[in-house]
């Protein structure tokens, strides 16, 4: 994290290391925790899938897939999620990161005063509409 996405480690604690990026604050700081007798994790109820973090252009991305190539790690192909593009791989210890682009962003099927309010869904899941609609909370607002 601190080689290639440019994360500082701002405080270490016993198995606890809490790094920042772009001066912290939220959605900036994340906190490792290390337990070196640790079972690997399943995914499952109370796990997490993914950490996912922006970058500010496509270009920046590609970059950066080029460095983790160098690095070592098993990138993927630039995967185009309709409001953002991404790409994924797993850090040392096996989580899976996500870094994804900021733009289109998720103004482009409806206006920005009235995001949150309909469910909306990229193109190839639009089939799995009713399925998806079932299984959410209603939302009160």
């Amino acid at each position: 994290m601190t080689k290639l996405l440019d994360y500082t480690v701002v405080n270490e604690m016993d198995s606890r290391i809490r790094l920042e990026v772009n001066g912290g604050g939220p959605g900036k700081t994340v906190d490792v925790a290390q337990h070196a007798d640790a079972e690997p994790a399943i995914n499952g109820l109370g796990t997490v899938h993914h950490v996912a973090m922006a970058v500010g252009t496509a270009d920046e991305q590609l970059r950066l897939r080029g460095e983790l190539l160098k690095y070592g790690c098993k990138v993927t192909e630039v995967r185009d999620r309709c409001y953002f593009q991404s790409i994924y791989f797993r850090e040392p210890g096996g989580v899976l990161f996500e870094v994804a682009t900021l733009q289109p962003g998720f103004a482009i099927d409806e206006a920005p005063a009235s995001l949150g309010r309909d469910l909306k869904l990229p193109p190839w899941e639009e089939a799995y509409r009713a399925e998806i609609e079932r299984g959410l909370a209603p939302v009160r607002y």
